[in-house]
């Protein structure tokens, strides 16, 4: 079977692999449509920490059960059409026991640890397997994933009635966190970039208030638009650690900074503006079992996927994909990647 691989940082190729075997406790699912995130660039590009080569990428995948190893409950059966989290836990150490499995001091996640989505079929455990609403499409539903990230953050930040939200940041990440403020009634929201598209984008998807950080003074521009107070929610999407002093003396007393990036580079944090507003830093990894919460946002209406989706294209164009995401990230938002029928 057909499946993208990525044998060494900047070694990569759709080639073909035997078809994978299902152990007790999985299930076997026929990939439809995959997702290209930016960890799955942190990985092609070797800045990734976390994965063993080789590896198949993909954490955002949806598709259709084939079948199922000894030991599935009756709730996952061949012909369901699901959506799989990524994330594997113990069940057993400090952060499971105290309901923070996306921290599992053992964690895998499938498409780093552990082969991901961008094959025709994929082994995954069943408890990680969620069945679809019969009017999600198989295409949104490969999008549920980065919507948990958005859902996990704003929960670490617990956001107040009648807080505003600033967003650093209008990639796909951004967006969904901008998309998702809105569904659980925030309605004020800030979101900056350096590219006008994206802040085009943000704006269509109800951002009250763009800045362009290159052409515009985004400290003055927040600071008049909140009277000098600040912002309680600020959202670090950009994930450039360069950008934590300015989040801090962005932040209003009581403010909370929800921090997503990966960087192993020093961030300056200066303890006065921390201490005197009393403002409180949360890293956020992954999603804490919030697949059901996304899923019942999209069943509603509240959250539309496909609106993120600038291009769609087969698996044997991965190479080309990955050559537009790094070469022209302006033209993108989420690449959908076709696996089979």
């Amino acid at each position: 079977m057909k499946a993208f691989q990525v044998k060494a940082p900047h070694d990569y190729q759709v080639t073909d692999i035997e078809l994978p075997k299902v152990a007790a406790g999985e299930a076997l699912v026929r990939v439809a449509f995959a997702g290209i995130c930016g960890s799955d660039m942190h990985i092609i590009h070797g800045d990734n920490a976390f994965v063993r080569f080789p590896r198949i990428t993909g954490h955002e995948f949806a598709g259709v059960v084939e079948a199922v190893g000894e030991g599935v409950a009756d709730d996952v059966v061949v012909g369901d059409r699901v959506c799989i989290d990524p994330v594997i836990s113990c069940g057993h150490c400090y952060p499971c026991r105290i309901g923070r499995p996306n921290v599992c001091s053992s964690l895998a996640v499938i498409g780093v640890h552990r082969d991901g989505g961008f094959e025709e079929l994929v082994a995954v455990p069943a408890a990680n397997v969620h069945q679809l609403p019969d009017h999600i499409g198989l295409d949104a539903a490969a999008l549920v994933e980065p919507y948990t990230i958005a859902a996990n953050v704003l929960d670490r930040m617990q956001p107040h009635p009648g807080d505003r939200l600033m967003i650093l940041g209008a990639g796909v990440i951004g967006l969904t966190i901008l998309q998702m403020a809105l569904a659980k009634g925030i309605k004020e929201v800030i979101v900056t970039d350096v590219i006008n598209e994206r802040l085009a984008a943000a704006k269509q998807l109800g951002a009250t208030q763009v800045f362009n950080s290159r052409e515009q003074d985004v400290e003055k521009g927040v600071l008049a638009l909140t009277q000098g107070e600040g912002v309680p929610l600020i959202a670090d999407a950009a994930c450039v650690p360069a950008l934590l002093p300015q989040m801090l003396r962005l932040a209003s007393p009581a403010g909370r900074i929800g921090l997503l990036g990966f960087s192993i580079q020093p961030s300056e944090l200066v303890q006065l503006e921390v201490i005197k507003k009393e403002l409180t830093l949360v890293g956020s990894r992954l999603n804490n079992r919030k697949f059901p919460e996304v899923l019942k946002l999209m069943a509603s209406g509240q959250l539309d996927p496909l609106t993120l989706v600038s291009h769609r294209l087969p698996l044997s164009d991965m190479p080309s994909a990955i050559d537009m995401l790094d070469h022209r990230p302006e033209e993108a938002r989420k690449v959908l990647i076709k696996i089979s029928t």
